[in-house]
């Protein structure tokens, strides 16, 4: 016995010490990262080639810490990261007019995490591209295996060159919710739901196993939305009809390197050395062991981040007032309280919004929406601030990837908004999701009692499913926020509330058709929006921007991370790995913390 006791204490140490070593080790890696992830500006020789190589997922804010430097620095490699939207599109059009630079070369294939790398922000990097091949610059893209982003932004190029063993794939867009009613039913979870709206589908995969007819209905309307409009600019640029386009697609004609290359999808099928060599041919340096010359996007953006991210601007025109302009980035799901970096926290946008609108040096106002929305009363919260922010100073909203339910509650009472054609908007709606586990418990001997001072006393219990009166309730609150919804977009969009109350019902649209509902003003990208607001605060036309949230200290970041890392070691058990296969949903369900149980949610899956 004494020597297992002492084999075991002496294990336990050892365990000690490798999680202290590896926590150090985790700071070091972190410290690296941190040196790695700042842009890095490079001088730029003359007659180079701007290289966009798409190995990203670009996200509306700015980076809080660049999480592919740590991975790079973990494995040794050169891995894809994050790269915030606006510096992509202001480096597009920096180098339209940049003398040095004498063209662009696409290459590789974007990697979309989270809401990033959405068709709405691909749309205004688009028009950036046609920027660069309007001021007479060549664009030249190389195509391995592209999935439909990828060549949407290849197709603009006036060569695009495949590996003879590539392939184009993009037969299309498709929506493919998961459902999870059968599991509950299975392990004896209880759903209860209420909500306004006949589109409002948000709760469909907690009490469904396929989708409702008004769901299939909205979702093959905005899917074919976003389809036509990219797939007609494809072809336009690849001067193909859109109808053949169509045909090669459906026929499967337009997927392998051959066919492609056959169709006029792509010029030519060239190994990359080939392509390489043309590249140092065009720039001068055919017969030098040096490669061709370029500079990098990342490192194009180090020259000009600081005029980018507003650190300086030129002095207000004759006549011009001085002052920022503030872009606040909503992007992710909206929670109660203060969330994650990843999260729209109520009470941490609000906060920031209040700080931002007492700053006198502040004259303008854009929120940049990316978010499906979320909690009611988070939502709320933002929405309040913003309302009085428009008090004092223009406010206007640049809707991106997603600004529907939550995100559309607060955009609706912006002076100005803008949308892509590709955005995912509206979804005017409400639902409420109550959870019981009385027979799961059961199944494991467990029950409950109550005692209570009054009716509704424990109406949010899990032990139970909620009584006649107590959804009664729950509908007169979720019928209670609905109305106040199509209130606050009756008045903010200046639009009849009967009619409202007709387009709205939980439906989702694309911006295209917002646009023409009334529900935005304008097409148009981030980058117009700020323009908006600088000329409503009769702004210069170079103005200095304040971000938020902005990026975080390397303090910061490194806490968080060493947090996550005891928490893991600590909180690793045998049940964990049992049920990994859960944690997405549990991660979903994670999200749901209103303090009503009220949300304005829009769940949207798209899959190539």
């Amino acid at each position: 016995m004494k020597s297992f006791f002492a084999s075991f204490f002496g294990t336990l140490t050892a365990f000690g010490v490798l999680v202290v070593m590896g926590g150090l080790a985790l700071f070091g890696l972190l410290v690296a990262a941190a040196a790695l992830s700042e842009p890095r500006s490079a001088a730029v020789t003359t007659g180079s080639y701007l290289v966009f190589d798409l190995r990203m997922n670009i996200t509306e804010a700015p980076a809080q810490f660049d999480d592919s430097a740590f991975t790079a620095a973990l494995s040794g490699s050169d891995l894809p990261g994050q790269f915030q939207h606006r510096l992509v599109v202001r480096a597009l059009h920096e180098a339209a007019a940049d003398d040095r630079i004498d063209g662009l070369v696409i290459k590789g294939s974007f990697t979309p995490a989270g809401f990033g790398t959405s068709f709405a922000s691909l749309q205004e990097i688009r028009r950036a591209l046609v920027a660069v091949k309007a001021a007479g610059k060549p664009i030249k893209a190389y195509l391995e295996y592209a999935d439909l982003r990828d060549y949407y932004i290849a197709s603009v190029a006036d060569e695009v060159s495949m590996d003879p063993n590539g392939a184009i794939l993009a037969p299309g867009l498709a929506s493919q919710p998961t459902f999870y009613a059968g599991a509950f039913e299975k392990y004896g979870v209880g759903i209860q739901t209420a909500r306004a709206g006949k589109f409002k589908s948000a709760i469909e995969p907690y009490v469904r196993k396929d989708l409702s007819p008004e769901n299939r209905e909205q979702l093959q309307r905005i899917l074919d939305d976003l389809w036509v409009e990219m797939r007609d600019e494809i072809a336009r640029a690849r001067t193909i009809e859109p109808a053949d386009l169509q045909d090669l697609i459906d026929a499967g004609d337009a997927f392998l390197a051959d066919d492609v290359a056959a169709h006029g999808l792509v010029d030519r099928l060239i190994y990359f050395d080939e392509f390489l060599e043309e590249m140092k041919e065009a720039t001068g340096r055919l017969d030098s062991s040096r490669p061709f010359k370029q500079v990098s996007l990342r490192a194009y953006v180090g020259q000009i981040s600081k005029v980018a991210a507003g650190v300086e601007a030129a002095p207000a025109a004759e006549g011009k007032e001085s002052g920022r302009v503030a872009v606040v980035f909503a992007e992710g799901v909206i929670v109660d309280g203060e969330g994650r970096f990843d999260q729209v926290g109520g009470a941490r946008f609000a906060r920031a919004i209040r700080q931002l609108r007492q700053d006198d040096d502040v004259k303008a106002l854009v929120l940049r929406v990316n978010s499906p929305g979320g909690s009611a009363s988070a939502s709320d919260q933002i929405l309040r601030e913003l309302t009085l922010a428009a008090e004092s100073m223009p406010v206007v909203v640049s809707m991106g990837g997603y600004a529907a339910s939550g995100g559309y509650w607060i955009s609706a009472r912006a002076d100005r908004v803008f949308a892509e054609p590709a955005t995912i908007t509206g979804s005017i709606g409400v639902y409420g999701l109550l959870a019981n586990i009385q027979e799961l418990g059961g199944d494991f001997g467990i029950t409950w009692d109550s005692v209570k001072t009054g009716t509704f006393a424990d109406a949010m219990t899990l032990a139970r499913p909620k009584t006649e009166p107590e959804m009664q309730l729950f509908q007169r609150a979720i019928t209670a926020t609905y109305d106040d919804f199509l209130d606050l977009v009756s008045e903010g969009r200046k639009l009849d509330r009967a009619a409202v109350e007709d387009l709205a019902q939980g439906r989702v649209w694309s911006g295209l058709a917002a646009k023409e509902l009334g529900l935005v003003d304008a097409l148009g990208g981030l980058g117009d929006a700020i323009a908006a607001a600088a000329e409503m605060a009769e702004l210069g036309a170079d103005v200095k921007l304040e971000e938020f949230p902005q990026k975080r200290e390397l303090a910061d970041a490194i806490a968080e991370a060493m947090n996550r890392f005891q928490s893991r070691v600590q909180g690793r058990s045998l049940l964990a790995d049992l049920m990994e296969p859960l944690a997405d949903l549990a991660a979903e369900m994670e999200q749901f913390n209103d303090p009503q149980g009220v949300y304005a949610r829009m769940p949207l899956e798209l899959e190539l």
